[in-house]
């Protein structure tokens, strides 16, 4: 992102217009990706979250200011996770599935609908001139980007993402993979972000996910 803003032709107010637009679609992403998580786990049992104040849609409770500033400087960043009591769940291992799926299924609907919204869109927003198509056009183009590229990441089978929890509902709590990753997975992770691993993951599914949905489109 910050590469992006110092490399950039784009004029004062394209470039506010830009960066708000960024931020706005980063944070529906992050807080309805937690959200997602609070709620399934309330429905499977869990008031953790509700009685904590985080099974809300107010940003405020959910952003972390760190993260923000990461997602905003580096492309990558993250909300504070929701408290999860597992015990709570009335299935254990079922309420551990859920939960897990949850954020990224969520940050997938997001994708597809703003995929379909920059589809047939955005070529006629970014071209108008008027400011606020400009950044209706830059919002849904970055609601598509950032909630394939939120749930991509949190698909990986690293500790703590989802992806891992997902696996480890499945596991025996003493296998080596889980006893592994639980104590060093968030050091695999860092390593994972700063090198150029991710990246080559995430082109191959971004491509899949554009193919997918924007051919779903373009059959209207």
């Amino acid at each position: 992102m910050l590469y992006f803003l110092l490399s950039t032709n784009l004029s004062g107010w394209e470039l506010i217009i830009f960066v708000l637009a960024y931020i706005l679609s980063m944070m529906l992403a992050l807080v309805l990706h937690e959200y997602a998580h609070g709620f399934i786990a309330y429905k499977c049992g869990d008031d953790t979250a509700k009685l904590s104040g985080r099974l809300s849609l107010n940003p405020f409770n959910h952003l972390d200011i760190y993260g923000m500033l990461s997602f905003l400087f580096i492309g990558f960043g993250w909300a504070k996770p929701v408290p999860i009591d597992s015990l709570k769940f009335r299935n254990y291992k079922r309420g551990q599935r859920l939960v897990s799926l949850a954020g990224v299924v969520t940050n997938l609907i997001l994708a597809f609908i703003f995929s379909g919204l920059t589809y047939f869109f955005v070529p006629y927003l970014l071209s108008n001139g008027n400011a606020f198509l400009f950044f209706l056009g830059y919002f849904l183009q970055f609601g598509f980007l950032l909630n394939i590229t939120y749930a991509i990441f949190n698909l990986l089978p690293i500790y703590p993402l989802d992806g891992f929890n997902f696996l480890k509902s499945y596991m025996k709590p003493d296998n080596k993979f889980v006893s592994f990753m639980e104590k060093y997975g968030s050091l695999i992770l860092i390593i994972f972000i700063i090198t150029s691993a991710f990246d080559y993951v995430y082109g191959y599914f971004l491509y899949g996910f554009e193919y997918l949905f924007f051919g779903f489109w373009g059959l209207f």
